[in-house]
């Protein structure tokens, strides 16, 4: 028998998230929205695309009157975009630097930033591939390039070169690699490129037998298992062991109970960051995030919700 998890959402924690003040003028001009309609863009990382669209559709449905389009881009353009002040909230994997704060502020603009959950960075391979436990050693070995074939991890591996494929050059997954990963080292390998979207390296590793994908692990979920025990069958996700040497029974796959207890290495946070003093619909829709209708969706996605009484309950399952 197998033993599974299913997590359960008791509740919200006490307490609030801590806001922080800003003036209630509306300094964009020509805005009609309010808190529950109207018609804004808001804009994500394409790494987020598939939970923040969900979370946007049971808004949407929740309040008819409110039209929420999202625009997915690169986590370099997001910032940019919420300093030039193009859209009011933006969602990424790292809060604002203490340098983009003091420009806003200069801009007479407080941001107000917030976690609303956890992901993870998934590394994802062939269906038809057997090697799906990896070391975080080696990992951190292909990255750098000090091994470049599949054969020096795997001894009898005939897949030749690693070919690792990332969403974008200027994504969230990127740079949580370098920084979090790699811990500020570049990644040097001649085998590493980066696609343009991540629908682009599941496609790309679903073909391509030698390929390792690394996307945020939102976008493995399978919609139709309500349990969340089950990734999309187009690709196999790996799991990752923080041992000296990687077995099915130390390696742990980006489930959301192994991100809670930390069994999985490499959980990242989302945040929403917000910019808008009148507080209308940007604002609405990121607190609606907070609130336990939206850490429930964030639940029922597969990922961690940031708020709220975790439970884990084992279960043995059949074969």
């Amino acid at each position: 028998m197998k033993k599974a998890f299913i997590l359960t959402f008791i509740g919200m924690l006490l307490g609030g998230i801590a806001f922080t003040s800003c003036d209630n003028s509306d300094k964009r001009g020509g805005r009609t929205d309010t808190e529950t309609s109207g018609e804004v863009t808001i804009a994500a990382d394409e790494s987020l695309k598939p939970i923040i669209q969900e979370l946007i559709d049971d808004f949407q449905f929740k309040y008819p009157k409110a039209k929420i389009n999202l625009l997915d881009t690169t986590e370099n353009r997001g910032f940019e975009l919420i300093r030039d002040m193009q859209t009011c909230l933006f969602f990424t994997t790292r809060p604002l630097k203490d340098s983009e704060v003091a420009y806003l502020k200069t801009k007479n603009q407080l941001p107000e930033v917030f976690p609303i959950g956890y992901d993870a960075l998934a590394f994802i391979v062939h269906p038809a591939n057997n090697d799906t436990c990896i070391t975080v050693k080696d990992i951190k070995r292909i990255l750098t390039g000090e091994v470049t074939q599949w054969n020096q991890v795997y001894p009898g591996s005939k897949l030749g070169n690693f070919d690792v494929v990332f969403d974008n050059k200027e994504s969230a997954t990127l740079h949580y690699v370098v920084d979090s990963v790699l811990e500020g080292k570049p990644i040097d390998n001649p085998n590493v490129t980066a696609a343009k979207t991540s629908a682009e390296v599941i496609e790309y590793v679903h073909d391509t037998p030698g390929a390792i994908g690394v996307i945020g692990s939102n976008w493995l979920n399978d919609k139709n298992d309500s349990t969340n025990l089950t990734f999309i069958n187009k690709v196999r996700v790996m799991g990752v062991s923080t041992r000296d040497e990687a077995t099915k029974g130390n390696s742990w796959k980006p489930y959301a109970g192994y991100l809670l207890d930390g069994r999985y290495p490499f959980a990242r946070t989302i945040y929403a960051i917000c910019v808008d003093p009148p507080r209308k619909l940007p604002y609405s829709f990121a607190n609606f995030i907070t609130k336990p209708v939206g850490q429930k969706i964030v639940l029922r996605s597969g990922l961690l919700p940031y708020r709220g009484d975790i439970v884990i309950n084992y279960v043995n399952v059949k074969k």
